[in-house]
Formats: C-alpha cells, sequence, structure tokens
C-alpha cells in the first residue's frame, strides 16, 4: 500500500502503519486472507464521529435548539456524506478488498468507502488521540455542516410537494427517472412528477 499518498491525502502520518492497513481492509479481504478487518474499528469510529460532531455543534450552533442539532448531525453522519469524504480522498484507490468489490476504476461500494472512513477515524485516535481524530472530522465535515445548519428547518422537495398537493385528499404522486448521465458518484437525473397520473413538470437532479 502507498502509505505516504493515503496520510498526504488525510493530513495525518501514522506511527503505527497497521492501524491504516487495517483500516482500509474490508472482510472481503479479510476473511480470504486470515487478517484482520476494519470492522472493529469502524464501529468505535462511528461513536467518534458522532461525539465529535455532537461537540462541534453545541460549542458553534448554540442557537440551534437540540432537536435541529439531532438533524443537523444526521444529515451529515450519513452514508452519502461519508461516501463523499471516502471519494474525495480517494480511498477507492487504496482500500484492501476482495476480488469480488474490485473494479479498474477501484471501489464503488458506498458502504464500504463510508465504512472505511470511520475505520480511518478510530485508526487515527488509537494512533494518537482525540485531537487529530477531531481535526480529521471538522476538516472534512465542517462545509457540510454550516450548509446543514442553514436548511435544518427547510422541508425537502418531495415532502412540501406532497403536502401542497394533498391539501383538498390524498392524491397519487409518482416519480419517474426519463435518464441519467454523469460517472456513478456524480450522476444527474432527469426525472418527472405525476398527480393523479398527469404529468404536471420534468426537472433534474444530481
Amino acid at each position: 500500500m502507498q502509505f505516504e499518498e493515503v496520510e498526504k491525502n488525510i493530513g495525518y502520518t501514522f506511527q503505527d502503519k497497521n492501524l491504516l492497513r487495517t483500516a482500509l481492509t474490508h472482510t472481503s479481504y479479510a476473511n480470504v486472507n486470515g487478517v484482520e478487518s476494519n470492522e472493529k474499528l469502524e464501529y468505535l469510529g462511528d461513536s467518534i464521529l458522532e461525539f465529535i460532531t455532537s461537540k462541534y455543534l453545541y460549542s458553534n450552533y448554540r442557537y440551534l435548539k437540540e432537536g435541529e442539532m439531532t438533524k443537523v448531525r444526521a444529515t451529515v453522519v450519513c452514508e452519502e456524506s461519508l461516501y463523499t469524504i471516502a471519494k474525495n480522498l480517494h480511498f477507492d484507490k487504496f482500500l484492501i478488498v476482495g476480488k469480488g468489490e474490485q473494479t479498474e476504476e477501484g471501489v464503488k461500494n458506498k458502504a464500504i468507502l463510508a465504512d472505511s472512513v470511520e475505520a480511518v477515524i478510530a485508526a487515527i485516535y488509537l494512533d494518537s488521540n482525540l485531537e487529530n481524530a477531531e481535526q480529521f472530522i471538522i476538516s472534512n465535515l465542517k462545509e457540510a455542516i454550516e450548509f446543514a445548519s442553514h436548511n435544518v428547518g427547510i422541508k425537502d422537495y418531495k415532502t412540501a410537494l406532497q403536502e401542497k398537493l394533498q391539501i383538498h385528499g390524498n392524491v397519487k404522486i409518482e416519480y419517474k427517472i426519463v435518464s441519467e448521465n454523469g460517472p456513478d458518484h456524480n450522476k444527474n437525473f432527469v426525472t418527472e412528477v405525476f398527480c393523479n397520473g398527469k404529468k404536471l413538470a420534468m426537472g433534474s437532479r444530481k
């Protein structure tokens, strides 16, 4: 494994390189080759991630209510968010996985990539301290937290549309994907929305 490149990407140099290797070793490889997988590190990293995010929200977003902080945390500490971090740091190129998970471009499985971020968080913590783990977490989630904090009270577009259309009673709302394009990690979808079989609009989203 090219430790130097991984460490450069995450902004931390490991004293114990084996911790980093384990953090990037998926069960599909570990079970076949008799080595430790990143499952236990992922378990620990999940708890650290939730604690640090909660602490950051408490310290920096005091105007948010408890329920709002919970919603913001849920928005940023999720598979999609962690997957984005993993892709930004190019974990897909360095994860040690079994043959079934390998592709020419690297690992694509969202869950595997998201879990590796939690494992790396735990590895950083065990290799050094909570402060370094916190620095890694906040540097990668700060923008997402800021965005989520400004949108915490805004309903998602599907909920808003549903409430608007159902104001006079139940209706059947359908969404149909017309086309999709772009790479797997950043696809653009063109979707049509129907109400009781009648087409209302067409739009695109990523």
